[in-house]
């Protein structure tokens, strides 16, 4: 064979020892490297991003008579978002004004009688004092006609006079004192009308103020910062009181919730850093820091938690949530959205 022919029969074959090489070589680039990662990092592919989501709920029933948002539109703390029909509310909150208004005059109504009842009573008194000043007068005129009639110097018609005056004056003195014990339960009876009247004043002031908190629930008012959901509100649309409308996206905070397997958390401390990758955008590099770590784990929060009491125990590894704060996360509003799905590694040494 030709020196020619030898160095081309040998060139296929170390062609084919260098592609083998190549790939051995790479083969375990990638082991050694993927367990020296397994080895210093915790990952789990069981994570999503979360943010604030406040629900926009209607306080008070009644048809929709202002709305105009969008889905998914921005919108600010503070802003109008919806109005209810006002005219019940207005005509509740006129009620309860006419309502304060007539309790105001039931107390001014009872307050104006004092004067007339303390002027009786002053009357009743003087009557009484009079009337005693006459018993007495009686009185020793009775005990001086007894003395002339034990001498027979006046008559038993005379000492029967001096009797029936006495009488009646005692009488008289009676029916002063029982106008007196009159006067002063109508005075009592007066009191007893001003608290009722305050009582009432009271109750109607707290009726309308509730009227008044009640026409400001009308106007719908939104809670924070951000970006409404999907919404099915239409104007003339009817709600119910306590009916969530739609939310809020909040998007001032993100953070991660990844749910690592009681086996990966032994390690795990607060403030070790994380490398993220959301699904949705894989070459973006994202990192964070852990910031906390649920008290329970995820079944515990389940609607029917497992009852591993029962004879049918099976066990199963269970996932703890981790709460990892995104760095700079600002900077990738863009791309944050609450609910993706993502990827996370811990590093644990």
């Amino acid at each position: 064979m030709k020196p020619e022919e030898q160095k081309d029969s040998k060139s296929p074959k170390a062609l084919k020892l260098l592609l083998i090489a190549i790939v051995v070589i790479s083969v375990a680039y990638f082991s050694i490297t993927k367990i020296i990662h397994s080895t210093t990092y915790e990952g789990t592919d069981n994570a999503q991003i979360e943010t604030n989501s406040v629900p926009v709920i209607s306080r008070v029933p009644g048809y929709i008579s202002e709305f105009s948002l969008r889905d998914y539109q921005d919108v600010k703390q503070g802003q109008l978002l919806a109005v209810i029909d006002q005219s019940e509310y207005k005509l509740a909150v006129e009620q309860a004004e006419a309502d304060l208004l007539a309790a105001k005059a039931d107390l001014a109504n009872a307050a104006s009688l004092l004067p007339t009842i303390s002027s009786d009573k002053n009357v009743a008194s003087a009557g009484i004092s009079l009337d005693e000043v006459g018993m007495q007068q009686a009185k020793r005129d009775l005990a001086r006609d007894e003395s002339l009639y034990k001498e027979g110097s006046i008559t038993l018609r005379q000492l029967e006079r001096s009797q029936s005056a006495y009488q009646t004056a005692l009488k008289l003195v009676a029916s002063s004192k029982s106008k007196l014990q009159s006067v002063s339960r109508q005075t009592g009876s007066a009191n007893a009308q001003i608290e009722h009247a305050k009582a009432a004043i009271a109750a109607r002031e707290v009726a309308l103020q509730k009227a008044k908190l009640n026409l400001s629930y009308t106007r719908i008012i939104a809670p924070t910062s951000g970006k409404i959901g999907k919404s099915n509100l239409k104007k003339g649309q009817y709600v119910q009181g306590s009916q969530q409308l739609f939310s809020i996206v909040n998007n001032d905070q993100y953070w991660i919730t990844a749910n690592f397997k009681e086996t990966q958390i032994e390690h795990m401390r607060i403030g070790m850093p994380a490398e993220i990758v959301v699904d949705g955008f894989p070459d973006t590099k994202i990192t964070g820091k852990i910031t906390d770590f649920s008290d329970a784990t995820g079944a515990k929060f389940a609607l029917l938690p497992a009852d591993n009491a029962t004879g049918n125990f099976v066990k199963v590894t269970q996932r703890v949530p981790v709460i990892i704060a995104i760095d700079n996360f600002k900077q990738l509003q863009g791309i944050l959205k609450a609910g993706l799905s993502a990827e996370v590694d811990v590093k644990v040494k």
